[in-house]
């Protein structure tokens, strides 16, 4: 369907003057910036299949509105139901780029943002990793799409880790689990976060670990993220989110493996994308740090 019979359907947008600038980015959606005389939106149209990817639209609306009510997220105005449409409000800024995120400068200001979201409403649905991480593998094997070499030797470990952090477990708080630099705008001010397609309620160890890991900070990097949002230094929970932040290398590695072999419609380089993350999580595998992160996150400060 054409994007002006799409907007033809969104009270908002619908029977107004308007202009349509497709938005650079995205690798699971198409995004449009449609101004009106009432103001300037973005509509979100869906170009994968969630299902294989773990997206629940539903419960991406729902979020969405959750995160605008805690003050971090673009207000929701419209939403097409099986769809995969969702209209928010356009946030004027600039979007930040890994270098943004590599300058420590900005760390305790992507810390506060975090704080901000993990107050918020609950949101709908969880999100556990090690447990997408199965669904994928599960899909990339029936599929018979492309696995890394090795990639199932580390499963002991995932166990191993897996195990580790359930001996002291943390209380779970409205996560947005995907927080690339692309996902994070600056107005000058302060920060805020789009795209709610991952969002669940998730230890907040795994949000940072996971910025962490996008980004591909340093480790001096993380240790200051953490810091920052938790207001003092805690090694148990640097090493917890050193070792989520693993984990979601491993487990995108495989979301990228499913976008290599099912996605026709979007032209991105899947597989190098996943296999730059599995390259780095080999590295944590095999290194010597393993057995003494989990140490530190199963223990006391």
């Amino acid at each position: 369907m054409a994007v002006s019979e799409v907007l033809e359907r969104i009270p908002v947008l619908s029977g107004v003057p308007r202009t349509v600038e497709e938005l650079p980015g995205g690798l699971t959606n198409r995004n449009y910036k449609v101004t009106t005389p009432s103001g300037a939106y973005v509509v979100r149209m869906s170009a994968s299949d969630g299902e294989l990817l773990a997206i629940d639209r539903e419960a991406e609306h729902a979020n969405s509105i959750a995160a605008a009510q805690a003050g971090v997220g673009a207000p929701v105005h419209g939403y097409l139901p099986g769809e995969g449409v969702l209209v928010v409000g356009f946030l004027p800024g600039r979007t930040f780029t890994d270098a943004d995120l590599r300058d420590s400068a900005n760390l305790p200001r992507v810390a506060e943002a975090c704080r901000r979201l993990h107050a918020g409403p609950r949101f709908t649905g969880d999100f556990d990793m090690f447990d997408i991480q199965r669904r994928y593998l599960e899909i990339v094997r029936a599929r018979g799409f492309r696995l890394p070499p090795r990639y199932l030797d580390f499963m002991p470990d995932v166990l191993r880790i897996r195990r580790c952090l359930a001996t002291r477990r943390e209380p779970s708080v409205p996560c947005h689990n995907d927080l690339l630099p692309g996902n994070i705008i600056d107005d000058g001010e302060r920060l805020w976060l789009i795209d709610y397609e991952y969002a669940g309620n998730n230890d907040p160890c795994f949000e940072l670990g996971n910025i962490w890991s996008e980004a591909d900070l340093s480790l001096d990097q993380l240790d200051l993220l953490v810091t920052s949002y938790y207001g003092r230094r805690l090694r148990h929970r640097i090493a917890r989110a050193r070792l989520l932040g693993l984990m979601s290398k491993y487990g995108w590695t495989l979301w990228a493996s499913i976008q290599d072999g099912a996605n026709e419609t979007i032209d991105f380089d899947f597989w190098s994308w996943g296999m730059e993350k599995y390259e780095r999580a080999v590295a944590e595998f095999t290194g010597p740090a393993l057995p003494r992160l989990m140490e530190q996150a199963a223990g006391a400060d």
